[in-house]
């Protein structure tokens, strides 16, 4: 029993991390139709630009990680700018070879700004707990309840506000958004800052409990992608759902089968969920 409730905390861990990603990838995808494949470098970059103000300036945790999510969101409307919306009227292949484009080049900035060495944030709440005879790390539920309070924020965002309002009028119908004068070209923009720096907030703080490499984006890159069809594509609570499956199918298939193959059970689940409802949890059938 022990054994699984740890490997439950485990799995709402890293089903957060995941979370958080593929939120920030699906907001992308609504907007701009196309697939982001650099979103889990963007989530690299975070970290590392987290340990910079760290290990340079000196700053604390929190700062740094503002710091981060504020320049991370600034990458992220530069990236809209200059890569996606010059293509916005071209073939969809030619965005899918700038994204990879994007990928390659943010992989080697990190490769020659920090090196292949594996990096790590100091962790600033190294503390553990016991609770029904598991250990929890402090940091660990940092994590959670992070993720907890930044999907909250996020869907009052969607529903309370005007820009959110926006943004969701411009995924459901991006021409009658333009005829009803709204600035497409700023929801997107604005849209990819906030993808960005969500990748920034789950690379912060993650980070102090696993290393950072310039190739740790791809893996999780490719998860998130996972998850956004797995929940349905476009389904901000797909997203959520599918970040928290995915994070209990691989604690569970890690702990009880062999961790060597947790990332063999993404995939799988994949097939499994998609060979009963193929458009997705939460995903509609087109008219």
């Amino acid at each position: 029993m022990e054994l699984l409730l740890q490997q439950i905390f485990n799995g709402i861990m890293f089903g957060s991390t995941y979370a958080i990603v593929a939120l920030g990838l699906t907001l992308v995808m609504g907007i701009l139709s196309i697939p982001n494949f650099a979103h889990g470098h963007l989530y690299m970059l975070g970290g590392y630009i987290t340990f910079f103000f760290i290990s340079a300036t000196g700053l604390g945790f929190w700062l740094s990680m503002l710091l981060s999510v504020i320049t991370l969101g600034l990458i992220g409307v530069l990236m809209e700018r200059m890569v996606y919306r010059p293509l916005t009227d071209q073939p969809h292949i030619n965005a899918f070879i700038a994204a990879i484009g994007a990928l390659l080049f943010l992989e080697a900035l990190a490769l020659v700004v920090w090196g292949p060495q594996g990096l790590r944030i100091p962790n600033p709440y190294p503390q553990n707990i016991q609770f029904l005879g598991i250990t929890m790390g402090l940091q660990r539920l940092l994590v959670i309840g992070g993720a907890a309070v930044l999907i909250l924020c996020l869907h009052l965002f969607m529903k309370k506000t005007l820009m959110g309002t926006t943004i969701e009028a411009v995924a459901q119908n991006r021409e009658g958004a333009m005829l009803n004068g709204i600035n497409v070209n700023r929801v997107s923009a604005i849209t990819f800052g906030i993808s960005s720096a969500t990748a920034a907030i789950a690379a912060s703080f993650l980070s102090p409990i696993f290393m950072l490499s310039p190739s740790m984006g791809a893996i999780l890159g490719m998860k998130a992608f996972i998850i956004v069809i797995l929940g349905g594509m476009g389904s901000i609570p797909g997203a959520i759902l599918g970040g928290y499956i995915l994070g209990l199918i691989e604690a569970l298939g890690g702990g009880y089968v062999s961790a060597a193959y947790k990332d063999v059970f993404a995939f799988g689940a994949l097939i499994v969920i998609l060979s009963f409802k193929p458009t997705g949890i939460f995903g509609k059938k087109e008219a």
